[in-house]
């Protein structure tokens, strides 16, 4: 499976650390230690990279290394993503969604403790499909 390194620099700031990638920009992220921080930089790099893919956007490659300016008293920490994993887990993600239906519906529905979420999800594949 195909994976993406893109190397993350984390700034020490007041509060912990800063997180950037040199090559996404706007991709940003923060946390309390290093270990937090690398972490968040996942998560960040994990869903900006999605919404460029979703969006259709050009996707810039990831650098091998960093000017100077980027590394100089900070941390290049490699963060690696798998991007087919990615929009596997963003597409099945659940979400929530309102509905509305008649109060003694909702009521005998609850008496029977039937899942709503299983119905709504089982007859909307089963109209779809």
């Amino acid at each position: 499976m195909k994976t993406k390194t893109y190397l993350a620099v984390l700034e020490p700031c007041s509060t912990g650390y800063g997180v950037y990638f040199p090559d996404l920009p706007g991709c940003v992220a923060s946390g309390d230690s290093v270990e937090q921080a690398a972490q968040m930089a996942k998560e960040s790099l994990s869903m900006h990279y999605y919404a460029l893919e979703k969006d259709g956007d050009e996707i810039p490659a990831p650098s091998t290394s960093l000017a100077s300016e980027d590394t100089e008293g900070n941390i290049v920490v490699p963060v690696t993503i798998y991007p087919k994993l990615l929009e596997q887990e963003f597409r099945n993600r659940r979400v929530k969604t309102n509905t509305t239906i008649p109060a003694w519906l909702k009521a005998a529905a609850e008496e029977r403790q039937i899942n709503f979420s299983r119905v709504l999800e089982t007859a909307l594949l089963d109209l779809i499909q």
